[in-house]
């Protein structure tokens, strides 16, 4: 995404892109921020009030496993690919424009998704729906950089911070009150059908208070880089979903076979679109910076690391333990409070002083809560106490918090400012995809364990199938932890603004450009 220009615009009041949103005394910005970070907090909410529901919606629509990944992993992959597109569209057509085109279509799709008559109509409507998010989110951060002048920002971020927080620990809550309460016999429906309200009031707030902004020079689309990145994932993704309910056709191996070549002619593509306009989708110069190139391939593997655990998770608990959606949704607290305190931490007092070896610890922190989880799952089985599985969650949030917030600082600190917008980008797509690639591995690493003829039998068969597959989805996640904490090593020690603090100048735009609220 180019928000970067958004930067430009803030420092130009009198520019053609920003409008008089940088007026102190407008009280009217501050409804804008409240409008868009409701919406930012709806994106963040649905990301995680999904997962808490799929057991319900599983029962309701008699989805397939392979159905019940593309619920979550078919969201993943549409705002993965739409990301940085929705980011230059806004630069190029007019944020406001997009923010309320995206709002619309992300409404649009809640109520659809509400509406479902089957597992084919709820996968597409979440595809529609997290295409949506992506011409949405990107907005955000750049209405904030042309509404309030510089001295505010630091106020406005403060309060995205305090949005993760909240959205962490409300969403799977909400997620689990709303189905367990079964409004009106709706059951799971409520967790899309409440974004209808809160979407109708956006657009009629945003189209009065938002101001319109647009980059002086924005960057061309690059549609056809969109769409071999979007050919590659599916090839690579589809058939790691439906292979083992097909009996792993050899069409599935050579369409992942396939998925390689794919990704090479982007490459090649991208560098063509770089000499051509100089506007490809992905800035591939980048990669010649270490640092940057080795924090895109531990956001990737963090994101698979996030994508297989949160799914496997809300199946044991629900499927395998029998628990109810709010005793998962209320055994997940002090998992949320635990990232959210860590990660306060981490940015405000360890990052400066001890640089990347708070990320690194991070990394051996989580795994040595996955690991005692592994532990206690394999001691207690089926009889496991939400009591029990509080000290291993604490132990793995910590260890999340403390890598999750001052990684993307981390990845931007040696990226030259002029390419800061489309590294944020590129970051925030990097992990969609990984969420996405670890959807699609559920089906290898839980479901490939699971006998078949274990399930639909006696509650206790089904359980231990699914005790058995959450510790052996838990061993994987042991081993990518162990891949990041090995990568860790190739990036910077210290992110350079806290090398080279103080001084009048203004610190970097990176630090601004990184959305950790936006990412799922």
């Amino acid at each position: 995404m180019s928000s970067h220009d958004a930067v430009t615009d803030a420092a130009n009041p009198a520019g053609p892109g920003t409008g008089s949103g940088t007026d102190s005394g407008d009280k009217r910005r501050w409804i804008a921020l409240a409008i868009v970070m409701t919406a930012a907090f709806m994106d963040l909410v649905d990301a995680t009030i999904v997962n808490i529901a799929i057991p319900s919606i599983e029962r309701d629509l008699g989805a397939s496993f392979g159905a019940i990944q593309w619920i979550t992993a078919g969201y993943a992959l549409a705002f993965a690919a739409g990301l940085i597109t929705g980011g230059r569209l806004g630069d190029i057509y007019g944020r406001k424009r997009l923010f309320l085109l995206g709002t619309a279509g992300f409404t649009l799709a809640s109520a659809l998704c509400g509406f479902a008559v089957g597992p084919e109509m709820l996968v597409a409507s979440r595809l529609l729906q997290g295409a949506a998010a992506a011409m949405m989110v990107p907005q955000v951060l750049s209405i904030v950089h042309v509404t309030f002048p510089a001295h505010e920002r630091g106020k406005v971020f403060g309060l995205f911070g305090a949005i993760v927080g909240l959205g962490a620990v409300s969403g799977p809550l909400l997620g689990a009150l709303l189905t367990q309460w079964n409004i009106a016999g709706l059951e799971w429906r409520p967790i899309f059908l409440i974004n209808l309200p809160v979407g109708i009031a956006g657009l009629l707030l945003g189209r009065k208070y938002i101001i319109e902004s647009k980059a002086p020079k924005a960057l061309r689309l690059d549609l056809v880089g969109v769409l071999l990145v979007t050919a590659a994932l599916l090839m690579l993704i589809y058939p790691l979903t439906r292979g083992r309910e097909l009996d792993w056709p050899m069409w599935g191996h050579l369409m992942m076979a396939g998925s390689l070549p794919v990704f090479g002619i982007l490459v090649a593509y991208e560098k063509y679109k770089t000499r051509k306009d100089g506007s490809p989708l992905v800035e591939l110069s980048l990669f010649r910076v270490k640092s940057f190139a080795a924090g895109i391939a531990v956001q990737l593997t963090f994101g698979i690391v996030m994508g297989i655990f949160f799914l496997v998770w809300t199946l044991y608990m629900q499927i395998g333990l029998g628990w109810t959606p709010l005793r998962a949704g209320l055994t997940g607290v002090p998992f949320s409070i635990a990232v959210s305190v860590a990660a306060g931490l981490s940015v405000q007092k360890l990052v400066p002083r001890f640089g990347r070896k708070v990320l690194q610890a991070g990394a051996l922190t989580m795994t040595a809560g996955v690991l005692l989880y592994l532990f206690e799952a394999g001691r207690y089985g089926t009889g496991i106490s939400s009591w029990q599985m509080v000290p291993p969650l604490v132990v793995m949030g910590l260890g999340m918090g403390l890598i999750v917030a001052p990684l993307t600082d981390a990845v931007l600190s040696e990226v030259p400012r002029e390419h800061a917008g489309s590294a944020s980008g590129l970051i925030n797509t990097t992990t969609q995809m990984g969420n996405a690639l670890g959807l699609g591995l559920v089906s290898v690493v839980f479901f490939g364990v699971i006998d078949d003829e274990r399930l639909g039998k006696a509650p206790a068969e089904t359980g231990a199938a699914f005790v058995d597959a959450f510790q052996n989805s838990l061993g994987w996640v042991t081993g990518v932890l162990a891949v990041i904490f090995l990568v860790m090593f190739a990036l910077p020690a210290k992110p350079k603004q806290h090398l080279e603090g103080g001084g009048d100048e203004p610190a970097p735009e990176p630090s601004v450009e990184k959305e950790p609220a936006l990412t799922h």
